[in-house]
């Protein structure tokens, strides 16, 4: 914001609009306007009672999940499903253009009747030579040579027959078919795409039955293993014991974690999608119940993907994303990660997000989880 002086008022009134028109510029002095400071009350975030306890990010898989992939090339011609569909064992995902395989089969079953003939003429043959043979008119030879060409003959058929199945094997790769009940999960391509062996068509998966996958680190692996309670926190806030776990026998060279796979309950699955992200804790001896940060609604931004709280830090806000659970309405949010122990998150996270806010001055309130 400026403040205009008159150049009248710095050279004197005589010659004064001519003195104006003579300067290079105007005039400007540049006075700083502040805004008074906006304070917004705060929370401090208690440590909670999960002491003793290992909490760990884990995703959704399905038990049961298969990307179906073409075995032949060709324009896809038609593509039958999408994402979310549900399709039977056997149904048709996608067809391929099968111009060529079956221009295929048609040479080998040509190639297979070739080789009929030739063997029944071996036959003919051989079984007059044999005749001849016992009447004494050819030679033992001549008859060893009659058998083997026939003998050839019945191989070279043999052979025909097997390319026939070849063909009609590949002729069948024209057709991409669900190999079990299934959720289509994703498609990989569209009508007129040009399929390629090895290229994936579609993703499906079975439903039901879905497992939390999570990696803990080796440094907290006897933790995990000694753990009295095992549980899965699902992101409606439910918490879980597994049916089953697998512990994979080797762990990763890079990230230094052992992957963990835990079967879900079937009552658990109601609403679940692979790719989700849980909460896998384990609790050693001694440790509490599993108790999240709960926060007032009012202190999560939401805006498009991002989720987050302003955190105090000195005399100003930083926006900070955090990972939510389920919305208890009146009750608050449930924040799973992105806030520790002893940190001052604003209230209002509209009014925090203002240029001129602050965090207020005295004592802030306390959150903890609960």
């Amino acid at each position: 914001m400026g403040i205009w002086i008159h150049p009248c008022s710095v050279a004197g009134a005589a010659g004064c609009w001519a003195r104006c028109w003579a300067l290079a510029g105007a005039l400007w002095v540049s006075v700083p306007v502040h805004a008074a400071a906006l304070g917004v009350p705060t929370l401090v975030v208690q440590p909670g009672g999960d002491g003793g306890a290992l909490l760990l990010d884990g995703t959704v898989q399905a038990v049961r999940q298969s990307t179906l992939a073409a075995q032949v090339a060709g324009n896809v011609l038609t593509l039958a499903v999408k994402a979310g569909d549900r399709v039977k064992s056997g149904q048709v995902i996608a067809r391929i253009d099968d111009r060529d395989a079956q221009a295929g089969l048609l040479r080998a079953q040509a190639g297979v009747a070739e080789a009929q003939a030739q063997w029944r003429n071996a036959q003919i043959s051989t079984q007059r030579t044999r005749d001849l043979h016992a009447q004494g008119f050819i030679s033992q030879s001549a008859l060893d040579v009659a058998d083997t060409q026939s003998q050839a003959a019945q191989a070279n058929l043999k052979q025909a027959q097997a390319a026939q199945a070849q063909a009609a094997l590949a002729h069948g790769f024209t057709t991409v078919t669900a190999p079990f009940d299934a959720v289509v999960l994703a498609t990989q391509v569209e009508s007129g795409d040009l399929a390629t062996p090895g290229r994936a068509v579609a993703t499906v998966y079975a439903p039901g039955a879905m497992r939390a996958v999570v990696q803990v680190p080796s440094s907290r692996a006897s933790l995990a293993r000694d753990a009295r309670q095992l549980q899965v926190l699902l992101p409606d806030g439910r918490a879980v014991e597994p049916t089953a776990r697998t512990v994979l026998p080797s762990a990763d060279p890079v990230s230094q974690t052992v992957e963990w796979r835990l079967d879900l309950p079937n009552d658990a699955l109601a609403g679940l999608l692979p790719g989700q992200t849980v909460q896998v804790r384990f609790a050693a001896a001694g440790a509490g119940p599993a108790a999240p940060i709960v926060v007032p609604s009012s202190a999560v931004l939401r805006r498009g993907e991002l989720t987050a709280v302003y955190v105090a830090q000195g005399d100003r806000f930083v926006l900070r994303a955090v990972r939510t659970g389920v919305d208890r309405g009146a009750s608050g949010t449930v924040i799973y990660a992105g806030l520790q122990p002893g940190e001052r998150i604003a209230v209002d996270a509209v009014r925090a997000g203002l240029a001129e806010a602050v965090p207020q001055a005295g004592a802030a309130s306390s959150v903890a989880t609960r």
